[in-house]
């Protein structure tokens, strides 16, 4: 049995072996991660919050072995909620509040990836997901001038979209939708959206997933619009040296100087602490149709 000094309590919540290091290159422990969802919690929430979620867990650290799970399992902490869904022959876990937050760190979660709808209709997704990930030889102010390419098209069609980092090379495009779509015609959607830039510019953009034709061309990846294929949720840490995080942004921000490295466990509760605004507030609560293609 652990003994007093083995563990303390945060935010109600029980955390074995809190001074467990989980990033070894910044010394980050347990504890310190709790601290950093507790700091972010509040802009966090909105954006996992009753959403079924994939965890990546790495119980030993980051620089060990690491895990997805998808399911509820055992040994599930009482702070998290389980949601049966059509289809799925187990459970998924999801999350109410700050305590949820904590227990995953308990778990030795390091990575969030919630499903881009709620658990009360897990099967219409309130969003569409377009991640842009960069092939060899580009650099990151190449993802940045696709992102604004993809921005644009997508105010073409009517469609307002919001940015943020991934954590790591990339950036992801969020475009809030009306929760009336099955997952089969967002991806669909998404696909289609894709193949457009890529027709119209085949020597920088590209849909396939094969990683010999991405060098030198940015891979628009339609796929995180599907249960089990997710993106990682805003403000999520990263299981990658240096504890990065994913952050949402204001397109102001999407600048061809903007360094995705300097959004770190340590840095990111002040960036929050700072902000006059959500970077999301002028889309907060927007439900947008879906146009014909």
């Amino acid at each position: 049995m652990a003994s007093v000094k083995d563990e303390v309590e945060v935010e109600g919540v029980r955390l074995t072996s809190p001074d467990k290091v989980l990033y070894p290159e910044q010394g980050i422990t347990k504890r310190e991660l709790a601290a950093y969802y507790l700091a972010v919690a509040g802009v966090m929430l909105p954006h996992v919050a009753r959403r079924p979620i994939t965890l990546v867990r790495c119980p030993t650290g980051r620089a060990k072995k690491c895990f997805y799970q998808r399911h509820a399992g055992s040994g599930v902490p009482s702070e998290l909620k389980e949601v049966a869904i059509e289809g799925f022959d187990e459970p998924y876990l999801y999350l109410e509040d700050a305590r949820g937050l904590v227990a995953l760190v308990q778990m030795g979660v390091l990575e969030m990836h919630p499903w881009n709808s709620h658990v009360d209709k897990p099967h219409k997704p309130d969003q569409v997901i377009f991640d842009l990930d960069p092939g060899e030889g580009l650099a990151f102010t190449d993802v940045v001038a696709a992102a604004h390419e993809l921005r644009a098209h997508l105010d073409g069609i009517g469609l307002r979209s919001m940015p943020k980092t991934t954590g790591g090379k990339g950036l992801h495009l969020v475009v809030p939708i009306e929760r009336r779509y099955a997952w089969r015609d967002v991806k669909t959607f998404a696909k289609a959206v894709g193949d457009a830039l890529s027709k119209a510019a085949p020597d920088r953009y590209l849909t396939k997933q094969s990683i010999a034709e991405r060098r030198g061309r940015i891979y628009i990846d339609y796929l995180r619009n599907d249960p089990t294929s997710t993106a990682v949720a805003p403000y999520s840490t990263r299981s990658r040296e240096g504890a990065p995080v994913s952050v949402p942004l204001t397109w102001d921000e999407v600048v061809p100087e903007l360094d995705p490295q300097a959004f770190t466990v340590r840095t990111v509760p002040a960036r929050v602490a700072g902000l006059k605004a959500d970077p999301w507030a002028e889309t907060a609560g927007l439900k947008q149709g879906l146009p014909q293609l």
